[in-house]
C-alpha cells in the first residue's frame, strides 16, 4: 500500500471532477443518438412493474438482479405518480428511456470514485489519477455507461468491494466482515455474476494477506500430511470471515429482493411429475404450501443455469454451436484500445513484478476464469476484469515515480498514452458499444469478428432513420435482432424474417412491399444459425450487394 501526501487531495478532487464531468457529458450527449438496446425495453417494463406491484417476478424469471433496474426506473415511477397516468414502457419509450439511462451515471461515478481510491491505495497520488482516467476514458465503458443496463453497476460495486475488503483485513469485525458483506450483497444485487467475481476477489485478498504475512509457511521438516493440516488451520480465520461475509451479503440480497409469498408453478409441476412413492407424498404438499416465491434464489438459480447451459457464439467470422475458451482473451484484444494494450505489454515486458499486487492477481484470476465462461455475448461481462487491470496498471507505472519501485514507464509517456485514449473515446462517440481498435480494422470491420453487444445490440435505429430522411425518405423495411419499439413505427416497416418465412424476393415484395431493406449486422454476421427461417432468408439475401450501410445496418435496394 502506497501512502499519498494529503496536500494533493484537492488536486485529486478536481481531477476526479474533470474526468467524471467530461465522461458524463460524453454519456449524456451520446444516449439520445442511440436506440434502445436489446435488454432495455424489458428492464423498463420489469422495473416499473416492480415499483407498481412490489413483485420482482419478471426480473427473477429472467435471472436479472434488481438494484440497477430499480434505481433506473425509480424516477419514472415517481414521475407517473405525480402526473397520475402510468407510462407505457413501449409507447412512451422515447420519453422514459433517457431518464433511466441518466440514472446509470450514479453507478458510473461509483466506478470512478473507487477506481481512484484503489489507484491511490496501490500506486499513490498519480496511481489514483491515472486509474480514474484509464477507466473514465475507455470507450467501451463509456458506451455502456449511457445505457439503462447493469454492466457498469456490477463493475462499480466490485471495485467498492475490493477496496473495503482490502482495508478491512486485520481490522475489527465490522470493517473486516460486516462492511465487505454489504458490498458483496450490493455486487450480487447489481448482477448475478457479482456472486462469483466477489468470492474470487475475497479469496485473492485473503490468500494474499496470508502469504505476505508468512502465515502459510509451515515449519521445516514437516510431512505432506502435516503441511496440509497446517494449511487448513492457518486458513481457518479466512474461512470464518468468508462465511460471515457471504451470510451478510446473501441476507441483504434476499431481504432487498423480497418475495411475492406465492407458490411456484414450475415447482408444483415438477412435484406432480415425480413417480408414486414417499418422495412424491412429501414434495406435492410442500410445493403447494411453500409460499416463499418469488425470491432472490430464483433469479440466482436462473442465472447459474444460463451460464452452465451456455449457447452458441459468433467468433472470428464463424458460428460456434458451443462457447469457445479463447473468446474473451481474443475479444479483449479487439475491444481494448491500442494504447492500453501497449501499456500492458510494456509493463509485462519491462517490469512484470510491478503487477505483483492483490489487484494484479485478481485480474489474472478473472482472466483465467473467462476461459470457462459460456455466455459469450460481449466483453461487457469482463468489465470487472478490465477495470481491475486498468487500476493495477496505473498503480504499477506510478510506483516507479514515487521511489517505491523501479521506473518502467516515464510520466511523459504515460500522459501521451492517456491522451491517445481520450482521442479514441472522442472518435468512438456516440456509439462506444461498437468500438473496435485499429489492430482489427477499427469499428467499421467489427461485425466481421464479433456480434451482439460487442457491435450490434439493437441500438442503430436512430442512425438508420436519419439515413432514410437524408435519402429522400424511400420505403424502408427493417430486419434486425433487437427489441426497440421504434421499428414498429414509420418510417420503418418491420420485416422479421426469422419469424415470417420469405423464400424469395417475390415473396418479400408481396409481404413487405418494394423499396429498401435494412438488415442488422448481428443477423448477417452473427445469429446466422438462429433458426431455419433465418438461414432461408440469408440464402437469397447473400446474393445481393448492399448499396449503403450505417453503423449497424447493411442496406439493400430491392426495387429491382
Amino acid at each position: 500500500m502506497v501512502r499519498s501526501p494529503g496536500s494533493g487531495r484537492w488536486i485529486d478532487v478536481l481531477w476526479l471532477l474533470a474526468v467524471g464531468g467530461l465522461s458524463s457529458a460524453w454519456c449524456l450527449t451520446a444516449a439520445p443518438k442511440l436506440g434502445a438496446t436489446f435488454d432495455e425495453p424489458f428492464y423498463l417494463n420489469a422495473g416499473l412493474t416492480h415499483w407498481r406491484t412490489g413483485s420482482n417476478k419478471l426480473l427473477m424469471s429472467a435471472g436479472t438482479m434488481t438494484l440497477p433496474v430499480d434505481l433506473q426506473t425509480l424516477p419514472l415511477y415517481l414521475w407517473e405518480r405525480i402526473r397520475g397516468t402510468p407510462f407505457d414502457s413501449t409507447a412512451d419509450i422515447e420519453t422514459i428511456l433517457p431518464v433511466a439511462r441518466g440514472m446509470t451515471l450514479f453507478f458510473w461515478w461509483l466506478l470512478l470514485v473507487y477506481a481512484m481510491r484503489l489507484g491511490r491505495t496501490f500506486g499513490g497520488t498519480w496511481g489514483g489519477r491515472f486509474a480514474v482516467a484509464f477507466v473514465g476514458f475507455d470507450p467501451n465503458f463509456l458506451g455502456h455507461a449511457c445505457l439503462a443496463t447493469s454492466d457498469i453497476a456490477v463493475a462499480g460495486c466490485m471495485l467498492g468491494l475490493v477496496y473495503h475488503a482490502f482495508y478491512g483485513i486485520g481490522r475489527n469485525w465490522s470493517r473486516r466482515v460486516f462492511i465487505p458483506g454489504l458490498w458483496f450483497g450490493l455486487a450480487i444485487l447489481a448482477k448475478a455474476s457479482g456472486m462469483v467475481f466477489g468470492m474470487q476477489a475475497l479469496l485473492v485478498l485473503g490468500f494474499d494477506h496470508l502469504i505476505r504475512t508468512d502465515r502459510l509457511k509451515p515449519p521445516k521438516g514437516t510431512s505432506h500430511v502435516q503441511k496440509f493440516v497446517f494449511f487448513w488451520h492457518a486458513c481457518y480465520p479466512l474461512r470464518k470471515d468468508l462465511f460471515g461475509i457471504a451470510a451478510i451479503g446473501f441476507a441483504l440480497v434476499f431481504l432487498y429482493t423480497g418475495s411475492d409469498f406465492q407458490t411456484e408453478r414450475t415447482f408444483v409441476e415438477w412435484a406432480d411429475t415425480l413417480p408414486e412413492g414417499p418422495v412424491k407424498d412429501v414434495m406435492e404438499p410442500v410445493s403447494r404450501n411453500l409460499c416463499i416465491f418469488t425470491n432472490a434464489g430464483e433469479g440466482l438459480l436462473q442465472q447459474v443455469k444460463h451460464n452452465l447451459r451456455g449457447h452458441g457464439t459468433y467468433f472470428l467470422g464463424d458460428w460456434y454451436e458451443r462457447a469457445t475458451w479463447k473468446y474473451f482473451p481474443v475479444a479483449l484484444t479487439m475491444k481494448v484500445p491500442v494504447p492500453m494494450l501497449l501499456l500492458l505489454s510494456a509493463v509485462i515486458a519491462l517490469r512484470p513484478r510491478s503487477l505483483n499486487s492483490p489487484l494484479g492477481w485478481f485480474a489474472l484470476v478473472l482472466l483465467l476464469f473467462s476461459l470457462n465462461c459460456r455466455v459469450q455475448l460481449g466483453i461487457r461481462f469482463m468489465f470487472t476484469l478490465m477495470a481491475v487491470t486498468y487500476v493495477a496498471l496505473a498503480a504499477a507505472i506510478s510506483r516507479g515515480w514515487t521511489g517505491d519501485g523501479m521506473r518502467t514507464i516515464p510520466r511523459g509517456v504515460a500522459i501521451g498514452i492517456l491522451g491517445t485514449l481520450i482521442a479514441a473515446s472522442t472518435w468512438a462517440w456516440p456509439d462506444g458499444i461498437c468500438y473496435f481498435n485499429q489492430l482489427w480494422g477499427g469499428t467499421p470491420d467489427g461485425h466481421k469478428y464479433l456480434h451482439d453487444s460487442n457491435h450490434d445490440w439493437g441500438q442503430g435505429l436512430p442512425e438508420l432513420k436519419n439515413w432514410q430522411r437524408t435519402h429522400g425518405e424511400p420505403p424502408l423495411a427493417v430486419w434486425y435482432y433487437g427489441t426497440d419499439p421504434a421499428v414498429l413505427k414509420p418510417p420503418f416497416r418491420n420485416a422479421p424474417l426469422h419469424i415470417v418465412p420469405v423464400p424469395s424476393l417475390e415473396a418479400f415484395h408481396k409481404s413487405f412491399g418494394h423499396g429498401y431493406f435494412a438488415v442488422g449486422c448481428s443477423l448477417l454476421y452473427g445469429y446466422v444459425e438462429l433458426d431455419p427461417q433465418t438461414r432461408l432468408a440469408l440464402s437469397w439475401l447473400r446474393i445481393l450487394t448492399p448499396v449503403d450501410r450505417t453503423g449497424q445496418f447493411f442496406i439493400y435496394d430491392l426495387r429491382k
